[in-house]
């Protein structure tokens, strides 16, 4: 395998790998119906409710780990 193509093909995976961290969340906040229902609770709140209260953090771990994921490598 030529070199120079390695660290290309590692650059797409990880631009592949960032893409689904950030259409993870999307999918699963846009898909309503798997979570439009009041069982099961927590603390009294309806799964409706903190199913989407949930996401909130875990969207801020998946925009964080889609920057990782594609910020650049300085150059030694």
């Amino acid at each position: 395998m030529d070199r120079t193509r390695l660290p290309r093909r590692r650059s797409a995976v990880r631009r592949a790998a960032a893409g689904v961290c950030l259409v993870a969340p999307v999918v699963a906040l846009l898909w309503v119906p798997w979570y439009a229902q009041e069982r099961p609770e927590l603390a009294g709140v309806p799964f409706f409710y903190w199913y989407q209260l949930a996401w909130v953090p875990l969207c801020s771990l998946a925009v964080l780990a889609a920057y990782l994921l594609t910020r650049r490598q300085s150059e030694p």
